[in-house]
């Protein structure tokens, strides 16, 4: 099964991420950019034309902090909100196997085009395990040097200069972790029917199905989801 029209309901949907999900993801994205927006034009005076559209430096600097208590809020909302889920996408993150390391092999031959096979996986896949890992570590770097920046007397000079520099990285590394999974979820085409997922918490049952078949089918057993290769669905019963 590859495609959605070996499927008799080809839009049928099934929910893979939890409401507070939907909303976490994306405050965490427009936190982001605005965080990296209002910053530019206090890193270079190349930007400084944007001082005017924020309303000045003071401004901008205020919209700066905003958007960085509002970068921080994901965290609590999946806490309290989706605690089950949290916990699940974390247990995800520190579990390795076989199948994981598989996975890249074919993830490469799909990322250009060739021929690949799928391998099965369970609630992320290998890339998105590295990528969430990847987003975590630029989260964690941002945000703890930017408490040195923001409360430098509480600090010692040296830890808040490296501050600086720091938090330039943890940007830096954000953007382009951000571009690739930007790319990956929306762009590439074996991707793109799963990006409804941050939309709307739902994504199209045949392709999840077919990228996250041990869960899938796990949630099948349990009467949660639809099973596809059922005879009297596939006579349209």
């Amino acid at each position: 099964m590859s495609n959605n029209q070996k499927h008799p309901k080809a839009n049928e949907q099934i929910r893979r991420f939890p409401k507070a999900f939907v909303w976490a993801h994306a405050i965490n994205g427009i936190a982001f950019f605005a965080l990296y927006i209002t910053a530019l034009p206090m890193y270079t005076e190349f930007f400084d034309w944007l001082y005017p559209v924020f309303g000045g430096p003071a401004m901008a600097r205020l919209l700066h902090r905003i958007f960085a208590v509002a970068f921080i809020t994901p965290t609590f909302i999946l806490l309290i909100f989706s605690p089950k889920f949290l916990f699940l996408w974390m247990k995800e993150l520190v579990t390795w196997k076989k199948r994981d390391l598989e996975f890249f092999g074919n993830f490469v031959k799909e990322l250009f085009g060739f021929k690949f096979g799928h391998i099965r996986q369970t609630f992320f896949n290998a890339g998105e395990k590295i990528n969430s890992i990847l987003q975590i570590f630029c989260a964690i770097l941002v945000i703890a040097s930017g408490f040195t920046m923001w409360f430098p007397e509480y600090f010692p000079r040296a830890l808040v200069q490296w501050g600086y520099v720091l938090h330039n990285i943890g940007f830096g590394l954000g953007i382009a972790v951000i571009v690739g999974h930007i790319y990956l979820s929306v762009v590439h085409k074996h991707s793109r029917p799963g990006y409804s997922g941050v939309v709307t918490g739902k994504v199209p049952a045949w392709w999840a199905r077919v990228h996250y078949e041990d869960w899938y089918d796990e949630e099948v057993k349990k009467g949660n989801f639809p099973n596809l290769d059922d005879p009297k669905r596939k006579r349209g019963a």
